[in-house]
């Protein structure tokens, strides 16, 4: 199976769901890893991902998290519902305010995740992504030995904003949230309502 960088981050993203957190919804979730690892511990899972392929590749996964296709700004979601919201790898395929979407759905005391991707454009970002682009192509040379998963979500790259981009749009719409730059260019998004 091939190196996932968004796997690698689980670990740090069940270290953000809130104590006592009842409900979650898991927003991008493509085959359902993550949702599957939040439901493994008790939560109320609903996982939500445009591409329907990847859907039911979750589905066929089981593992107790509900699983819908929906756009997330269509969802209609419940306002002050979820107690943690987790975003792995998919809010650079919306416009970046569906943060707001989001927002409103958290329940007093819920957390908002959002694991994001940024591109490399100043000196910082090359500084942050050398590590990563080793680890990439030992990963690719790797790959070529092996059969991948036959489902996966879909990529898109560049994200829209660079990493200040990310800052000032969260402090603008987050208000009080904090971002932190992680290796394999992506970055820790963190607002609690």
């Amino acid at each position: 199976m091939a190196l996932s960088y968004n796997d690698h981050y689980h670990p740090l993203l069940l270290k953000q769901v809130p104590y006592g957190a009842r409900t979650v919804l898991d927003v991008g979730c493509g085959t359902g890893r993550f949702a599957r690892l939040l439901a493994r511990q008790g939560l109320d899972v609903e996982a939500v991902d445009a591409d329907a392929d990847v859907i039911e590749a979750a589905r066929a996964a089981g593992g107790g998290p509900r699983y819908r296709q929906a756009d997330v700004r269509q969802a209609q979601l419940p306002d002050s519902h979820y107690d943690f919201i987790s975003c792995i790898a998919s809010l650079h395929h919306v416009p970046f305010d569906t943060v707001l979407t989001l927002r409103k759905a958290l329940a007093p005391g819920g957390v908002l995740a959002v694991l994001g991707l940024y591109p490399i454009r100043t000196a910082t970002d090359l500084a942050w992504a050398l590590p990563a682009l080793s680890l990439l192509r030992a990963n690719q040379l790797l790959e070529r030995r092996r059969p991948g998963p036959s489902v996966q979500a879909p990529i898109a790259w560049p994200p829209p904003l660079t990493y200040a981009e990310t800052r000032a749009e969260s402090a603008r719409l987050l208000p009080g949230s904090t971002l932190r730059r992680l290796l394999f260019w992506r970055y820790l998004l963190i607002y609690r309502a």
